[in-house]
C-alpha cells in the first residue's frame, strides 16, 4: 500500500491551532501583559482551553477539565504541558483581560484576509466585492452583569444581555470588525470604529441613522444604503423617472430629497436620494435611501437585501456554538467567551476557504466537532474525501479455525 496522505501525525485540534501564529500571540501578551503572575497557565494554555471547550460545546468548566484530562495523551500535541484544574480556569478567566483575545481576533482575521487598505477598492469592481455590511446581534444573559435593553418585565428585575456590532465584508462572510457592549448600547456608537476605503458601500438599518457620519461618508467617496422614515424629509428636490422596466421590477419612485430632523434646526441637512420599492415575494412597499446618484433603483434594492447576509452568519454562529452556558460569571469571563467563539467560528472559516471543494459550514463543523482528536489531515480529506473508501477495503470475516473449539 502506497503512503498514506489522509492520515496525519497531528490531530486536527492542532491543525486549527496551527492557524494562529505564536508572533502575534507573543506580542499581545507584550502588550497586555497578560501572562504577569502565571506560572503555568500562560495566555496560550489558556486559549486553546477555551477553544477545545467551545468547539466541543461543553456546558461547564468540569466538562472542559475532564475533556481535556480524558486526551491527556495527545495534549503535548497542543503543547500544554501542565493539568489545569477547574479553579485555576475560573480565575483566569476572572481575572485575565478580555482585551487580548479581542485584539487576537482582528489581528488572525488581519493575517489570513488583509490589511483594510490592501482590500483594494476599485470604482468599477463589482458591488459585490466592495459591499460591506453593518448590524448587531444581542446575547440574553440570565445574570444581571451587563445591563440589558428594552421594558422592564414586572417583577423588575431585567436579565443582563451583550450586543455584538459586528461589520463583515460581504465576500468573505466572516466578521472584519466587532465590538462588544452592554445590549443597551445605542448601535449607532459602533460607527465611530469603522473605516473603509474610498470607493467602498455600506448598508445597515435604520438604527444606524446619523447624518453627520452620512455627510463624511460622502465627502470621503463611501457610499451607504439605509431604509428611511418619513419624517426625516424635509422636501423633496426632484422627481427622476423610472424606466418601464424599472417599473415592471417594483421601483415605485426615484427621488433627490433634503434629510433633517425638522423638529431641530441644529441638526445637519443632508443631500440623499430615496427609491420606493414594491416587494415581489412580500408585497410590502420599502423605502430606501442612499448618497448613490448613478446605481439602478433595483440595485440600490438588491444592495439592502443583501443586508440578510448577516443574519446568516448570526444565526450560524449561534446554533453551531450556543451561548446558553458560560464558564465565568464576571462581564470579562462572559466578552473572553465570546471572543473566542468568533476566534473558533474564523479558524473553520479559513479552513473552508482553504479547501478546493465546496462544504457547506454546518458539515465541516460538525466534522471538526466529531473528530476533533483524531489524526487526519483535514485539508486533504475536505479535499477529497472518497479517497478513504478507495484505499481501504470493507472488513471481511476470517473464515481461519479457532484452535481451541468450544464444546
Amino acid at each position: 500500500m502506497g503512503k498514506n496522505t489522509i492520515f496525519s501525525g497531528q490531530p486536527i485540534f492542532t491543525q486549527l491551532l496551527s492557524l494562529i501564529p505564536d508572533h502575534i500571540i507573543t506580542r499581545l501578551v507584550r502588550k497586555y501583559d497578560s501572562d504577569r503572575y502565571s506560572k503555568t497557565f500562560d495566555s496560550r494554555h489558556h486559549l486553546v482551553t477555551l477553544l477545545f471547550g467551545i468547539i466541543n460545546q461543553c456546558t461547564s468548566l468540569r466538562e472542559v477539565v475532564t475533556g481535556l484530562q480524558v486526551a491527556g495523551s495527545k495534549q503535548g500535541h497542543f503543547r500544554l504541558l501542565h493539568d489545569i484544574h477547574r479553579s485555576t480556569l475560573a480565575d483566569a478567566n476572572k481575572r485575565r483581560t478580555e482585551a487580548f483575545f479581542g485584539e487576537l481576533f482582528h489581528e488572525l482575521y488581519k493575517y489570513h484576509y488583509g490589511l483594510p487598505d490592501s482590500w483594494k477598492i476599485k470604482p468599477r469592481q463589482p458591488y459585490e466585492k466592495r459591499l460591506f455590511i453593518i448590524d448587531s446581534t444581542t446575547i440574553r444573559l440570565f445574570h444581571d452583569v451587563l445591563k440589558g435593553a428594552g421594558s422592564i418585565p414586572s417583577s423588575g428585575k431585567r436579565k443582563g444581555g451583550l450586543k455584538a456590532h459586528v461589520m463583515i465584508k460581504a465576500s468573505e462572510d466572516t466578521p472584519c470588525l466587532v465590538n462588544l457592549t452592554a445590549s443597551s448600547a445605542n448601535d449607532r456608537v459602533f460607527l465611530k470604529y469603522i473605516d473603509l476605503p474610498r470607493g467602498s458601500i455600506i448598508t445597515f438599518d435604520k438604527g444606524y441613522a446619523n447624518f453627520r457620519r452620512f455627510d463624511q461618508w460622502t465627502r470621503s467617496g463611501i457610499n451607504w444604503v439605509s431604509r428611511v422614515l418619513d419624517r426625516w424629509i424635509i422636501q423633496i428636490d426632484k422627481q427622476n423617472p423610472v424606466s418601464g422596466q424599472q417599473s415592471l421590477a417594483g421601483v415605485i419612485s426615484d427621488q433627490l430629497v433634503t434629510l433633517g430632523d425638522p423638529n431641530n434646526n441644529n441638526t445637519l441637512k443632508i443631500k440623499a436620494r430615496i427609491i420606493r420599492y414594491n416587494d415581489p415575494e412580500t408585497k410590502k412597499t420599502l423605502s430606501f435611501v442612499t448618497n448613490n446618484t448613478r446605481f439602478q433603483p433595483t440595485t440600490i434594492a438588491n444592495i439592502y437585501k443583501q443586508r440578510w447576509q448577516i443574519e446568516i452568519l448570526f444565526k450560524r454562529i449561534k446554533q453551531r456554538y450556543p451561548l446558553k452556558y458560560f464558564f465565568g460569571e464576571s462581564e470579562n469571563a462572559i466578552k473572553m467567551q465570546v471572543w473566542c467563539v468568533l476566534i473558533a467560528d474564523l479558524l473553520i472559516k479559513i479552513i473552508q476557504d482553504k479547501a478546493t471543494r465546496k462544504w457547506a459550514y454546518s458539515n465541516l463543523s460538525s466534522i471538526v466537532k466529531l473528530h476533533l482528536m483524531t489524526y487526519v489531515n483535514l485539508l486533504a480529506f475536505l479535499n477529497n474525501p472518497d479517497i478513504v473508501l478507495r484505499k481501504y477495503k470493507p472488513f471481511e470475516p476470517s473464515y481461519q479455525l479457532n484452535l481451541f473449539n468450544s464444546a
